[in-house]
């Protein structure tokens, strides 16, 4: 703990990405800042995230050559969020990204890899970039925040591989073509060696990527920058004062301890584990579980109580309150359950997504948001909410189905515990699942008849960059995300409706105050991250649009609180 007195010129609340690019921002002009975690760990949704930031303009694509001018990322998103497009917030947002890498590259100990090769998602949106508004934190060696380690939120251990989180680009693709490459398989044995001598080590990763490498970059350039940074500290009631915030009471070790500020920003992950607010405003989510959330359960609404209270208003008119992503429940042996969401295979070629009628709904090579989006205007009220993930055995042996990963891994296990469905036949399948067994079979002929040319004329499967760039460049056909399923035995895996975090955050302006009733600014209280609410209406036009804002704006509060 900070001896006393317990006061600082800025108070986060909240250690993902939002909260502790404030704190760095803020701490790097000379504040005093304390950042609070009702956790025992610093990283909150961000450190299991893929750690990808949408950031048009930014200085890694510059010094690529990839040059545009801010009329084209404003115009794809004016185009996308329609209704839902508020100039301020989107200015700000492009208007300050470029800036928000530059800051962190040049003065702090987070570093960015380009993600220059990944179009938007929707390619025939006008505006739409082929490339150049990606990047991701660079790898990270843990041996860097040894001081910092046990404070730090582990990888999800769903999108790992015995606690090895595997980088998307290069490092993946060395993964999935391991059994035929010999120098992608010399990677694997590499990385894979070099971690269980982490583990003996350690006792944890220590090649750190994706949303773990961020979280220990930005805690790193924290710590150095002398932001007190306080665990299992939940921030209790903000103090007011003559109507302005000036900081908050929190609980530590069990007892109540104010601290003044003279801003605090909130940044506590929105309420993807809140089942009040969730039955409120999910849709689908009568019981406030039926969704399957990503974030920790820490993300649990705190943010949104806490700016409520002193007259702030959550976004009630958003396109989605939630970020949707399709994921499956994983059983483990001890009785526990986790989420896995399928963010790479679905864009594969040979594998369909079906609704419990056996008919597909929706270009499964498109993006996540967008699969669990045309998902639940498919199904009808009353019925679950779920879809099927349907290959064969080549496809699962090739790229893995879900958390059932591909050749040589042993499929067996994920069909013992009833994570996979097989089948002999696509009747045996269908019966396993309770889907329509007539509908099943015709789909998957009809789906065939074409794939074998390439062709998809139902949903247009790789006919955008984006498809294109989900699906394997190295897939013999003539369109990377299109291909038979017809090689014995079949398998399938139950998909729901999940969420990478919620979009329904506290209203702000361009500077990321928090709005009162009447829209005016709440003095000395900002939201960032998912406890502001979208700053792209509740839309989902590209990968990293919840860290690439998350990021630029709790850069905007820090720079901003730091002026008062």
């Amino acid at each position: 703990m900070p001896h006393a007195p317990f006061d600082c010129d800025l108070l986060v609340v909240g250690s993902g990405a939002a909260g502790l690019a404030a704190a760095v921002s803020a701490a790097h002009l000379g504040k005093r800042v304390i950042l609070v975690e009702k956790d025992a760990v610093l990283g909150g949704a961000t450190a299991w995230s893929g750690g990808w930031l949408w950031a048009p303009r930014n200085p890694l694509a510059r010094r690529a050559g990839i040059v545009e001018d801010i009329e084209q990322p404003r115009t794809y998103l004016r185009n996308e969020l329609g209704e839902h497009y508020r100039p301020e917030l989107v200015d700000a947002f492009l208007q300050n990204c470029p800036d928000m890498v530059a800051f962190f590259e040049q003065h702090t100990a987070l570093q960015f890899v380009d993600g220059n090769g990944i179009p938007d998602m929707h390619g025939d949106t006008p505006g739409a970039a082929t490339g150049g508004h990606q990047v991701i934190a660079a790898p990270y060696d843990g041996r860097e925040v040894l001081d910092l380690l046990p404070r730090l939120r582990k990888t999800l251990r769903e999108t790992s591989f015995m606690g090895m989180p595997i980088m998307a680009g290069a490092d993946l693709a060395a993964f999935l073509n391991m059994t035929r490459s010999p120098r992608a398989l010399l990677h694997v044995i590499r990385r894979f060696t070099t971690h269980l001598y982490h583990l003996a080590r350690y006792g944890r990763a220590m090649h750190l990527v994706n949303g773990v490498a961020l979280i220990a970059r930005l805690a790193r350039s924290a710590q150095d920058l002398g932001v007190q940074m306080l665990v299992s500290t939940p921030a209790q009631r903000l103090i007011v004062e003559d109507g302005s915030v000036c900081g908050a009471v929190v609980l530590h070790a069990g007892a109540e301890m104010p601290i003044r500020a003279k801003a605090v920003v909130l940044a506590a992950g929105g309420f993807p584990n809140d089942p009040e607010r969730r039955r409120a405003m999910f849709p689908r989510d009568a019981s406030g579980y039926d969704n399957l959330a990503l974030p920790p359960l820490g993300c649990s609404g705190d943010g949104l109580r806490l700016g409520e209270s002193v007259g702030g208003r959550v976004a009630d008119d958003l396109r989605s309150p939630v970020a949707w992503a399709p994921v499956s429940k994983v059983p483990y042996p001890d009785g526990s359950v986790g989420h896995f969401p399928h963010i790479i295979d679905r864009g594969k070629p040979g594998i369909i997504g079906v609704l419990q009628d056996g008919q597909r709904f929706v270009n499964e090579a498109g993006g996540y948001y967008d699969y669990v989006d045309a998902m639940l205007k498919a199904i009808p009220e009353g019925q679950e909410a779920c879809s099927w993930l349907i290959c064969d055995h080549r496809f699962q042996r090739r790229y893995g189905l879900g958390f059932a990963r591909p050749a040589p891994l042993p499929v067996s296990p994920h069909i013992r515990n009833g994570y996979l469905k097989r089948g002999a036949t696509l009747e045996e399948l269908a019966v396993a699942c309770g889907i329509d067994t007539l509908g099943l079979v015709a789909t998957v002929n009809e789906f065939n008849r074409h794939a074998r040319l390439g062709e998809d004329p139902q949903f247009g499967r790789g006919s955008t960059p984006f498809n294109r760039r989900s699906g394997d460049a190295q897939h013999a056909g003539p369109n990377p995300c299109v291909a038979p399923i017809e090689h014995g035995p079949f398998y399938a895996v139950k998909v729901q409706p999940g969420c990478f975090g919620t979009f329904a955050g506290l209203r702000t302006d361009g500077q990321a105050r928090v709005l009162d009733a009447h829209d005016e600014p709440i003095p000395g209280l900002y939201a960032a991250g998912t406890d502001m609410a979208s700053p792209l209406g509740g839309h989902y036009p590209s990968g990293g649009i919840n860290l690439g804002p998350a990021l630029t704006f709790g850069y905007i509060a820090g720079r901003h609180a730091a002026a008062l």
